[in-house]
């Protein structure tokens, strides 16, 4: 099986400049830019934690594995170079033909981000589905985006729409790499990362690495549709959703005042930027609401299990 698979995969994975040696080695061989660093993310998907098998079918499992690190690479501001991808098949579903969809699921967004699979692993085992990849990319030397630095004065931004993931963005989103990159040669971003496990959460962990504090204006969040819909039967308000429910894979943007003016003016991503905060000195993360009046903000989100 893992001989037609592999096959099969020299055959569909088109390859960059980047790429020396590619699929068919014992490993891969790629160019790195002069004055670039590499910046390297992986995530391991589990059917019944990230995905059900049973649910969604194997592109789209396929495709998220791989988005999910674009998207950690967008945080970083960084250029994909190429990505390494393993699977660990259950017994039950072990075809060369399942090992396939998962990685047509794939295969598109690869060319479209221009990062290439240039290698992994596929094995049989008894537990579930688990989809591992390791995307690799650039950074200008010393330009990657961090967690940390933000500052007290600087405004947080997000990109898109936040909350109600769970209605299929958590499966078909953009990770926003063009978008991150279009940022980083205009404009001035002290802090970033990806809003992966939801607003709430994430903020804290930004202010964590960063010594600081942040507040949340509610009132400015960017609500998406689908939030709205999940409050009508969650019983939750659309704003907690949009705080804490995760999956959302947009940029959380800290940035000085005047970048904030000039970007929310000039609006130059597609999906839109949202002036949600602000960081503040101390180490806490509070909520302020239209009057003004702040409260404590639990940092709550999306936990796998």
């Amino acid at each position: 099986m893992e001989l037609d698979f592999v096959r099969w995969l020299t055959e569909q994975i088109a390859t960059g400049d980047a790429v020396t040696v590619g699929i068919g080695d014992d490993a891969a061989v790629l160019n790195v830019p002069a004055n670039r660093q590499l910046v390297v993310t992986t995530d391991m998907l589990i059917d019944g934690a990230h995905f059900e098998l049973g649910r969604h079918t194997p592109e789209q499992i396929g495709r998220k594995a791989l988005a999910v690190n674009l998207s950690d690479l967008a945080a970083m501001a960084a250029e994909p170079l190429a990505a390494v991808v393993s699977l660990s098949l259950p017994k039950a579903e072990a075809n060369s033909t399942l090992a396939r969809d998962l990685t047509s699921g794939m295969t598109v967004l690869a060319r479209q981000t221009q990062c290439p699979v240039v290698g992994g692993d596929t094995n049989v085992a008894t537990g579930p589905l688990v989809v591992s990849v390791t995307a690799i990319g650039t950074a200008e030397l010393g330009k990657a985006w961090l967690r940390s630095g933000a500052q007290a004065g600087d405004r947080l931004l997000v990109s898109g729409t936040l909350g109600g993931s769970m209605q299929g963005h958590h499966l078909s989103f953009t990770p926003r790499v063009a978008e991150a990159l279009e940022l980083a040669a205009q404009y001035e971003v002290i802090a970033a990362m990806d809003l992966s496990d939801g607003l709430a959460l994430d903020l804290s962990r930004m202010i964590q690495a960063s010594n600081v504090g942040a507040v949340v204006d509610i009132a400015n969040l960017p609500i998406s549709q689908a939030a709205n819909e999940m409050a009508q039967q969650s019983g939750k308000s659309p704003v907690a959703h949009a705080l804490s429910d995760g999956e959302d894979f947009e940029l959380l943007l800290a940035v000085p005042p005047a970048t904030a003016t000039r970007l929310l003016a000039e609006q130059p991503l597609e999906c839109g930027l949202t002036d949600v905060g602000e960081i503040v000195a101390g180490e806490t993360l509070m909520q302020r609401d239209a009057a003004g009046a702040t409260s404590p903000l639990k940092a709550e989100g999306y936990e796998h299990r």
